[in-house]
Protein backbone atom coordinates (compact mmCIF):
# COMPACT_ATOMS: atom_id res chain seq x y z
CA UNK A 1 0.00 0.00 0.00
CA UNK A 2 1.29 3.23 -0.92
CA UNK A 3 2.24 5.53 2.48
CA UNK A 4 3.71 8.15 -0.27
CA UNK A 5 3.40 9.95 -3.53
CA UNK A 6 6.43 12.16 -4.94
CA UNK A 7 5.66 14.37 -8.40
CA UNK A 8 7.32 16.97 -10.14
CA UNK A 9 5.29 19.87 -11.44
CA UNK A 10 6.19 22.31 -13.89
CA UNK A 11 9.95 22.71 -11.84
CA UNK A 12 8.84 21.77 -8.19
CA UNK A 13 9.29 19.22 -6.28
CA UNK A 14 6.23 17.71 -4.22
CA UNK A 15 5.75 15.04 -1.48
CA UNK A 16 2.19 13.55 -0.75
CA UNK A 17 1.67 11.71 2.32
CA UNK A 18 -1.39 9.53 1.56
CA UNK A 19 -3.04 8.72 4.37
CA UNK A 20 -3.26 12.17 6.48
CA UNK A 21 -3.34 14.14 3.28
CA UNK A 22 -0.38 16.27 3.87
CA UNK A 23 1.45 18.11 1.21
CA UNK A 24 5.13 19.06 1.01
CA UNK A 25 6.73 21.47 -1.42
CA UNK A 26 10.64 21.05 -1.38
CA UNK A 27 13.88 20.60 -2.59
CA UNK A 28 15.62 18.33 -4.46
CA UNK A 29 17.61 16.66 -1.50
CA UNK A 30 14.44 16.03 0.28
CA UNK A 31 13.10 15.18 -2.73
CA UNK A 32 15.40 12.17 -3.14
CA UNK A 33 15.56 11.15 0.61
CA UNK A 34 12.15 10.19 0.94
CA UNK A 35 11.56 6.57 -0.67
CA UNK A 36 8.29 5.50 -1.30
CA UNK A 37 7.55 3.04 2.36
CA UNK A 38 9.59 4.40 4.77
CA UNK A 39 12.49 6.51 6.19
CA UNK A 40 15.91 4.63 5.82
CA UNK A 41 18.63 4.77 8.50
CA UNK A 42 20.22 8.06 8.84
CA UNK A 43 23.62 6.48 8.12
CA UNK A 44 22.64 4.74 5.16
CA UNK A 45 21.08 8.11 3.70
CA UNK A 46 24.22 9.81 4.63
CA UNK A 47 26.36 6.92 2.51
CA UNK A 48 23.84 7.29 -0.40
CA UNK A 49 23.90 11.64 -1.11
CA UNK A 50 27.55 12.07 0.88
CA UNK A 51 29.71 13.90 -1.88
CA UNK A 52 26.40 15.55 -4.00
CA UNK A 53 25.51 17.20 -0.89
CA UNK A 54 27.15 18.84 2.54
CA UNK A 55 26.83 16.75 5.12
CA UNK A 56 25.57 19.20 7.62
CA UNK A 57 22.74 20.25 4.89
CA UNK A 58 21.68 16.20 5.14
CA UNK A 59 21.96 15.51 8.48
CA UNK A 60 19.51 18.91 8.74
CA UNK A 61 17.38 17.52 6.04
CA UNK A 62 16.74 14.01 7.64
CA UNK A 63 15.99 15.93 10.96
CA UNK A 64 13.31 17.67 9.44
CA UNK A 65 11.93 14.38 7.62
CA UNK A 66 12.12 12.97 11.19
CA UNK A 67 9.97 15.44 13.05
CA UNK A 68 7.00 14.99 9.69
CA UNK A 69 7.11 11.46 10.47
CA UNK A 70 6.55 12.00 14.32
CA UNK A 71 3.78 14.38 14.35
CA UNK A 72 1.72 12.01 11.63
CA UNK A 73 2.51 13.86 8.19
CA UNK A 74 4.67 11.43 6.71
CA UNK A 75 4.16 7.86 6.19
CA UNK A 76 1.51 8.16 8.34
CA UNK A 77 -0.83 5.08 9.28
CA UNK A 78 -4.24 4.77 7.68
CA UNK A 79 -7.19 5.63 10.37
CA UNK A 80 -10.00 5.01 7.88
CA UNK A 81 -9.82 1.29 7.50
CA UNK A 82 -12.35 -0.04 10.22
CA UNK A 83 -14.92 2.60 8.80
CA UNK A 84 -14.25 1.60 5.31
CA UNK A 85 -14.96 -2.39 5.76
CA UNK A 86 -17.89 -1.90 8.32
CA UNK A 87 -19.93 0.27 5.67
CA UNK A 88 -22.34 -2.22 4.38
CA UNK A 89 -23.58 -2.37 7.83
CA UNK A 90 -24.58 1.28 8.30
CA UNK A 91 -28.07 3.09 7.30
CA UNK A 92 -28.92 4.27 4.46
CA UNK A 93 -29.74 7.49 4.03
CA UNK A 94 -30.57 8.93 0.45
CA UNK A 95 -30.46 12.62 0.25
CA UNK A 96 -30.02 13.49 -3.21
CA UNK A 97 -31.85 12.35 -6.31
CA UNK A 98 -31.58 12.93 -10.17
CA UNK A 99 -34.65 13.05 -11.91
CA UNK A 100 -34.91 11.86 -15.32
CA UNK A 101 -37.45 14.28 -16.52
CA UNK A 102 -36.93 13.09 -20.04
CA UNK A 103 -35.85 10.33 -21.98
CA UNK A 104 -35.80 13.08 -24.84
CA UNK A 105 -33.75 14.97 -26.54
CA UNK A 106 -33.62 17.87 -28.80
CA UNK A 107 -29.44 17.21 -29.91
CA UNK A 108 -28.12 14.40 -30.62
CA UNK A 109 -24.79 14.04 -29.46
CA UNK A 110 -22.45 11.60 -31.06
CA UNK A 111 -20.67 10.43 -27.39
CA UNK A 112 -23.88 10.78 -25.84
CA UNK A 113 -23.59 7.66 -23.28
CA UNK A 114 -27.77 8.16 -22.62
CA UNK A 115 -28.60 6.82 -26.02
CA UNK A 116 -29.71 10.28 -27.57
CA UNK A 117 -31.71 9.97 -24.52
CA UNK A 118 -33.94 6.82 -24.95
CA UNK A 119 -31.44 5.65 -21.69
CA UNK A 120 -31.69 1.97 -24.10
CA UNK A 121 -35.33 2.35 -23.51
CA UNK A 122 -37.97 4.24 -25.33
CA UNK A 123 -38.62 8.50 -25.34
CA UNK A 124 -41.00 9.48 -22.79
CA UNK A 125 -41.81 12.55 -20.38
CA UNK A 126 -41.88 12.35 -16.33
CA UNK A 127 -45.28 13.30 -15.50
CA UNK A 128 -45.97 16.01 -12.51
CA UNK A 129 -46.97 12.76 -10.70
CA UNK A 130 -44.12 10.62 -10.40
CA UNK A 131 -41.73 13.38 -10.07
CA UNK A 132 -44.13 14.58 -6.98
CA UNK A 133 -43.70 10.90 -5.81
CA UNK A 134 -39.87 11.21 -6.28
CA UNK A 135 -39.93 14.35 -3.94
CA UNK A 136 -42.13 11.85 -1.51
CA UNK A 137 -39.70 9.63 -1.47
CA UNK A 138 -36.21 11.26 -0.95
CA UNK A 139 -37.61 13.09 1.97
CA UNK A 140 -39.12 9.85 3.67
CA UNK A 141 -35.85 8.22 2.89
CA UNK A 142 -33.52 11.06 3.90
CA UNK A 143 -34.45 10.29 7.20
CA UNK A 144 -32.91 12.99 9.68
CA UNK A 145 -30.53 14.65 6.79
CA UNK A 146 -32.08 17.55 6.40
CA UNK A 147 -30.78 19.01 3.54
CA UNK A 148 -31.77 17.33 0.53
CA UNK A 149 -30.27 18.32 -3.30
CA UNK A 150 -32.58 17.48 -6.37
CA UNK A 151 -30.79 17.32 -9.86
CA UNK A 152 -33.37 18.03 -12.52
CA UNK A 153 -31.75 16.14 -15.56
CA UNK A 154 -32.34 14.53 -18.68
CA UNK A 155 -31.77 13.93 -22.01
CA UNK A 156 -33.14 17.55 -21.78
CA UNK A 157 -35.69 18.45 -18.81
CA UNK A 158 -36.65 21.92 -20.44
CA UNK A 159 -39.00 19.82 -23.16
CA UNK A 160 -41.12 19.39 -19.91
CA UNK A 161 -40.56 22.67 -18.59
CA UNK A 162 -44.64 22.84 -16.84
CA UNK A 163 -43.66 19.58 -15.16
CA UNK A 164 -40.53 21.16 -13.94
CA UNK A 165 -42.57 23.89 -12.18
CA UNK A 166 -45.05 21.63 -10.53
CA UNK A 167 -42.66 19.35 -9.33
CA UNK A 168 -40.54 22.58 -8.18
CA UNK A 169 -43.04 23.99 -6.28
CA UNK A 170 -44.33 20.99 -4.29
CA UNK A 171 -40.59 20.41 -3.69
CA UNK A 172 -40.95 23.63 -1.90
CA UNK A 173 -43.67 22.63 0.09
CA UNK A 174 -43.44 19.55 1.38
CA UNK A 175 -39.50 20.76 2.01
CA UNK A 176 -41.09 23.07 4.61
CA UNK A 177 -43.79 20.58 6.19
CA UNK A 178 -41.17 18.22 6.53
CA UNK A 179 -38.57 20.71 7.89
CA UNK A 180 -36.03 20.25 5.02
CA UNK A 181 -33.79 22.30 2.49
CA UNK A 182 -34.26 21.53 -0.41
CA UNK A 183 -31.99 22.46 -3.40
CA UNK A 184 -32.75 22.07 -7.10
CA UNK A 185 -30.20 22.00 -9.63
CA UNK A 186 -30.52 21.75 -13.64
CA UNK A 187 -28.17 20.12 -16.28
CA UNK A 188 -29.62 21.74 -19.46
CA UNK A 189 -28.36 21.91 -23.11
CA UNK A 190 -29.77 25.56 -23.57
CA UNK A 191 -31.29 24.89 -26.72
CA UNK A 192 -34.92 25.85 -25.25
CA UNK A 193 -33.86 28.64 -22.88
CA UNK A 194 -35.59 32.02 -22.98
CA UNK A 195 -36.38 35.27 -21.09
CA UNK A 196 -39.16 33.19 -19.03
CA UNK A 197 -37.59 29.97 -18.41
CA UNK A 198 -34.20 31.78 -17.75
CA UNK A 199 -36.15 34.24 -15.06
CA UNK A 200 -37.33 30.92 -13.71
CA UNK A 201 -34.37 29.11 -13.20
CA UNK A 202 -32.51 32.03 -11.91
CA UNK A 203 -35.00 32.36 -9.13
CA UNK A 204 -35.42 28.31 -8.39
CA UNK A 205 -32.02 26.62 -9.15
CA UNK A 206 -29.74 26.82 -6.98
CA UNK A 207 -27.10 25.63 -9.70
CA UNK A 208 -27.36 25.37 -12.90
CA UNK A 209 -24.39 23.06 -15.76
CA UNK A 210 -24.74 24.55 -19.35
CA UNK A 211 -23.60 22.09 -21.74
CA UNK A 212 -21.16 23.70 -24.58
CA UNK A 213 -18.02 21.70 -25.41
CA UNK A 214 -15.97 24.69 -26.67
CA UNK A 215 -15.12 26.11 -30.03
CA UNK A 216 -17.82 26.03 -32.76
CA UNK A 217 -16.43 23.52 -34.69
CA UNK A 218 -16.01 21.27 -32.15
CA UNK A 219 -19.16 22.02 -30.47
CA UNK A 220 -21.21 21.71 -34.09
CA UNK A 221 -19.42 18.60 -34.92
CA UNK A 222 -20.41 16.52 -31.87
CA UNK A 223 -23.25 18.08 -30.91
CA UNK A 224 -25.85 18.90 -33.71
CA UNK A 225 -29.29 18.86 -33.37
CA UNK A 226 -31.63 16.42 -34.63
CA UNK A 227 -31.48 17.71 -38.31
CA UNK A 228 -27.63 17.60 -38.31
CA UNK A 229 -27.25 21.36 -38.19
CA UNK A 230 -24.76 22.73 -35.36
CA UNK A 231 -25.71 23.93 -32.01
CA UNK A 232 -23.25 26.80 -30.91
CA UNK A 233 -25.33 29.51 -32.78
CA UNK A 234 -28.48 28.69 -31.24
CA UNK A 235 -27.09 28.14 -27.90
CA UNK A 236 -24.10 30.26 -26.83
CA UNK A 237 -26.12 34.01 -26.65
CA UNK A 238 -28.79 32.08 -24.27
CA UNK A 239 -26.09 30.61 -22.03
CA UNK A 240 -24.20 33.25 -21.89
CA UNK A 241 -27.51 35.77 -20.94
CA UNK A 242 -28.25 32.65 -18.42
CA UNK A 243 -24.93 33.28 -16.59
CA UNK A 244 -25.18 37.03 -17.12
CA UNK A 245 -28.43 36.55 -14.80
CA UNK A 246 -26.65 34.27 -12.16
CA UNK A 247 -25.33 37.39 -10.31
CA UNK A 248 -22.77 37.22 -7.00
CA UNK A 249 -23.32 33.95 -5.36
CA UNK A 250 -25.14 31.92 -7.90
CA UNK A 251 -23.90 29.22 -9.24
CA UNK A 252 -23.59 28.00 -12.14
CA UNK A 253 -20.87 26.12 -14.33
CA UNK A 254 -20.61 25.67 -18.14
CA UNK A 255 -19.86 21.88 -18.26
CA UNK A 256 -18.07 20.72 -22.09
CA UNK A 257 -16.96 17.34 -22.79
CA UNK A 258 -13.66 16.30 -24.87
CA UNK A 259 -13.02 13.46 -27.04
CA UNK A 260 -10.26 12.16 -29.20
CA UNK A 261 -12.00 15.06 -31.98
CA UNK A 262 -10.14 17.48 -29.83
CA UNK A 263 -7.65 16.25 -26.92
CA UNK A 264 -6.31 19.79 -27.54
CA UNK A 265 -9.12 20.78 -25.01
CA UNK A 266 -6.68 23.54 -23.46
CA UNK A 267 -7.86 25.14 -26.68
CA UNK A 268 -11.87 25.16 -25.73
CA UNK A 269 -11.50 25.72 -22.06
CA UNK A 270 -9.61 29.14 -22.97
CA UNK A 271 -12.63 29.74 -25.93
CA UNK A 272 -15.26 29.83 -23.43
CA UNK A 273 -13.01 31.69 -20.94
CA UNK A 274 -12.52 34.33 -23.61
CA UNK A 275 -16.42 34.48 -23.99
CA UNK A 276 -17.19 34.91 -20.57
CA UNK A 277 -17.51 32.16 -18.56
CA UNK A 278 -14.94 31.62 -14.90
CA UNK A 279 -16.55 28.78 -13.86
CA UNK A 280 -16.32 25.56 -16.05
CA UNK A 281 -15.20 22.18 -16.59
CA UNK A 282 -14.07 19.97 -19.72
CA UNK A 283 -14.28 16.65 -19.23
CA UNK A 284 -13.59 13.27 -20.57
CA UNK A 285 -15.78 11.25 -22.75
CA UNK A 286 -15.96 7.91 -21.34
CA UNK A 287 -16.98 5.15 -24.27
CA UNK A 288 -16.13 1.89 -25.49
CA UNK A 289 -12.67 1.46 -27.58
CA UNK A 290 -14.42 0.93 -30.78
CA UNK A 291 -16.01 3.73 -30.91
CA UNK A 292 -14.33 6.64 -33.26
CA UNK A 293 -14.74 9.56 -30.59
CA UNK A 294 -12.95 7.30 -27.33
CA UNK A 295 -10.63 8.18 -25.59
CA UNK A 296 -7.55 5.48 -25.52
CA UNK A 297 -3.93 4.79 -24.08
CA UNK A 298 -2.04 6.71 -26.74
CA UNK A 299 -3.88 9.84 -25.80
CA UNK A 300 -2.67 10.19 -22.87
CA UNK A 301 0.30 12.34 -23.41
CA UNK A 302 -1.53 14.74 -25.84
CA UNK A 303 -4.46 14.57 -22.19
CA UNK A 304 -1.77 14.96 -20.13
CA UNK A 305 0.45 18.28 -22.28
CA UNK A 306 -3.10 20.15 -21.90
CA UNK A 307 -3.38 19.56 -18.46
CA UNK A 308 -0.02 21.13 -17.61
CA UNK A 309 -0.91 24.03 -19.77
CA UNK A 310 -4.09 24.85 -17.81
CA UNK A 311 -2.32 24.78 -14.62
CA UNK A 312 0.33 27.24 -16.04
CA UNK A 313 -2.67 29.23 -17.25
CA UNK A 314 -4.48 29.43 -13.96
CA UNK A 315 -1.54 30.09 -11.95
CA UNK A 316 -0.69 33.02 -14.46
CA UNK A 317 -4.24 34.27 -14.02
CA UNK A 318 -4.61 33.70 -10.20
CA UNK A 319 -1.20 35.93 -9.90
CA UNK A 320 -2.77 38.66 -12.27
CA UNK A 321 -6.03 38.91 -10.61
CA UNK A 322 -7.71 37.74 -13.27
CA UNK A 323 -8.40 34.02 -12.48
CA UNK A 324 -11.28 31.36 -13.26
CA UNK A 325 -12.59 28.11 -11.90
CA UNK A 326 -11.90 24.79 -13.54
CA UNK A 327 -13.77 22.54 -11.73
CA UNK A 328 -10.95 19.55 -12.16
CA UNK A 329 -8.47 21.24 -10.31
CA UNK A 330 -10.98 21.89 -7.58
CA UNK A 331 -9.06 20.78 -4.11
CA UNK A 332 -9.04 21.29 -0.21
CA UNK A 333 -5.53 20.83 1.08
CA UNK A 334 -6.56 21.73 4.78
CA UNK A 335 -9.91 19.35 5.32
CA UNK A 336 -11.29 18.63 2.10
CA UNK A 337 -14.47 16.31 2.20
CA UNK A 338 -15.57 14.37 5.24
CA UNK A 339 -14.17 10.78 5.79
CA UNK A 340 -16.78 9.13 4.60
CA UNK A 341 -17.08 10.96 1.74
CA UNK A 342 -12.90 10.67 0.59
CA UNK A 343 -13.78 6.42 0.83
CA UNK A 344 -16.64 6.32 -0.72
CA UNK A 345 -16.92 9.04 -3.44
CA UNK A 346 -20.76 10.32 -4.96
CA UNK A 347 -22.61 8.07 -2.48
CA UNK A 348 -24.64 6.00 -5.27
CA UNK A 349 -26.92 3.56 -4.47
CA UNK A 350 -27.45 4.28 -0.97
CA UNK A 351 -27.12 8.34 -1.00
CA UNK A 352 -27.83 8.97 -4.33
CA UNK A 353 -30.54 7.97 -6.57
CA UNK A 354 -31.56 7.93 -9.91
CA UNK A 355 -35.67 8.12 -10.80
CA UNK A 356 -36.71 7.21 -14.20
CA UNK A 357 -39.77 9.09 -16.09
CA UNK A 358 -41.72 6.05 -15.18
CA UNK A 359 -40.66 6.01 -11.49
CA UNK A 360 -37.89 3.15 -11.60
CA UNK A 361 -34.98 4.17 -9.16
CA UNK A 362 -31.39 3.18 -10.14
CA UNK A 363 -28.15 3.51 -8.44
CA UNK A 364 -27.37 6.64 -10.76
CA UNK A 365 -28.09 7.80 -14.33
CA UNK A 366 -26.13 6.24 -15.56
CA UNK A 367 -27.10 2.36 -14.50
CA UNK A 368 -30.82 3.12 -16.12
CA UNK A 369 -31.78 1.06 -18.48
CA UNK A 370 -29.75 -1.53 -17.26
CA UNK A 371 -32.34 -4.00 -15.22
CA UNK A 372 -29.86 -5.50 -13.43
CA UNK A 373 -29.24 -1.90 -11.13
CA UNK A 374 -32.95 -1.42 -11.15
CA UNK A 375 -33.46 -1.19 -7.45
CA UNK A 376 -37.22 -0.44 -6.83
CA UNK A 377 -39.63 2.46 -8.13
CA UNK A 378 -41.47 5.32 -6.25
CA UNK A 379 -44.78 3.69 -6.40
CA UNK A 380 -43.22 0.96 -4.10
CA UNK A 381 -42.30 0.32 -0.75
CA UNK A 382 -38.94 -0.40 -0.33
CA UNK A 383 -35.55 -0.92 -2.07
CA UNK A 384 -33.23 -3.85 -2.90
CA UNK A 385 -31.27 -3.87 -0.06
CA UNK A 386 -28.62 -6.34 -2.32
CA UNK A 387 -27.68 -3.51 -4.47
CA UNK A 388 -27.57 -1.08 -2.12
CA UNK A 389 -25.39 -3.31 0.19
CA UNK A 390 -23.32 -3.73 -2.95
CA UNK A 391 -23.22 0.30 -3.65
CA UNK A 392 -22.05 0.33 0.41
CA UNK A 393 -19.52 -1.79 -0.29
CA UNK A 394 -17.99 0.06 -3.40
CA UNK A 395 -15.57 2.03 -1.37
CA UNK A 396 -11.80 2.17 -1.72
CA UNK A 397 -11.36 -0.42 0.79
CA UNK A 398 -13.52 -3.22 -1.19
CA UNK A 399 -11.12 -2.28 -4.19
CA UNK A 400 -7.92 -4.13 -4.22
CA UNK A 401 -6.32 -1.59 -6.88
CA UNK A 402 -7.28 1.31 -5.29
CA UNK A 403 -5.58 0.13 -2.21
CA UNK A 404 -2.46 0.20 -4.06
CA UNK A 405 -2.73 3.63 -5.55
CA UNK A 406 -1.52 7.09 -3.40
CA UNK A 407 -4.57 8.31 -5.28
CA UNK A 408 -7.56 6.42 -3.51
CA UNK A 409 -8.76 9.32 -1.21
CA UNK A 410 -8.80 11.78 -3.79
CA UNK A 411 -11.02 9.80 -6.40
CA UNK A 412 -12.49 7.64 -4.00
CA UNK A 413 -12.41 4.13 -6.13
CA UNK A 414 -13.94 6.09 -9.39
CA UNK A 415 -17.12 6.34 -11.11
CA UNK A 416 -19.27 3.11 -10.60
CA UNK A 417 -20.56 3.42 -13.77
CA UNK A 418 -17.52 3.59 -15.87
CA UNK A 419 -15.91 0.83 -13.70
CA UNK A 420 -18.93 -1.54 -14.51
CA UNK A 421 -19.13 -0.82 -18.02
CA UNK A 422 -15.28 -1.33 -19.03
CA UNK A 423 -14.81 -4.42 -15.91
CA UNK A 424 -18.24 -5.49 -15.49
CA UNK A 425 -17.44 -5.12 -11.89
CA UNK A 426 -17.61 -2.00 -9.91
CA UNK A 427 -14.83 -2.63 -7.65
CA UNK A 428 -12.62 -2.83 -10.45
CA UNK A 429 -12.03 0.78 -11.72
CA UNK A 430 -11.72 1.99 -15.45
CA UNK A 431 -8.02 2.35 -15.44
CA UNK A 432 -7.63 5.13 -18.41
CA UNK A 433 -10.29 7.33 -16.26
CA UNK A 434 -7.69 6.46 -13.62
CA UNK A 435 -4.58 7.57 -14.99
CA UNK A 436 -6.18 11.03 -16.43
CA UNK A 437 -7.90 11.46 -12.62
CA UNK A 438 -3.99 10.87 -11.21
CA UNK A 439 -2.83 13.90 -13.53
CA UNK A 440 -5.50 15.90 -12.43
CA UNK A 441 -4.92 15.82 -9.28
CA UNK A 442 -1.52 16.56 -8.94
CA UNK A 443 -2.15 19.46 -10.73
CA UNK A 444 -4.83 20.58 -7.95
CA UNK A 445 -2.49 19.95 -5.62
CA UNK A 446 0.50 21.76 -7.39
CA UNK A 447 -1.66 24.64 -7.79
CA UNK A 448 -3.14 24.86 -4.56
CA UNK A 449 0.33 24.45 -3.09
CA UNK A 450 1.67 27.52 -4.83
CA UNK A 451 -1.58 29.54 -4.40
CA UNK A 452 -1.04 28.35 -0.57
CA UNK A 453 2.06 29.53 -0.29
CA UNK A 454 1.69 33.25 -2.11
Amino acid sequence: MSLIHKFIQDGEFYILDVNSGAVHLVDELIYEMVEKDGLKDKEEVLKAFEGKYEKEYIFEAYEELETLVNEGMLYSKDLYKNIGLKAGEEESLIKALCLNIAHDCNLRCQYCFADEGEYKGKREIMSPEVGKKAIDFVIKSSGTRRNIEVDLFGGEPLMAFNTIKEIVEYGKEQGKAHNKVIRFTMTTNGVLLNDEIMDYLDKNMGNIVLSIDGRKEINDEVRPGVTGKGSYDVILPKIKKMVGMRGKGKQYYARGTFTRKNTDFFEDVMHLVNEGFDELSIEPVVLEDSHPLSLREDDLPKIFEQYDKLYKELLKRHKEGNPFKFYHFNIDLQGGPCVYKRISGCGAGHEYVAVTPSGDIYPCHQFVGNEEFKMGNVFEEGLNENIEKQFKEGNIYFKPTCMECWARFYCSGGCQANNFNFNKDISVPYSLGCEMQKKRIECAIALKSQLMEE
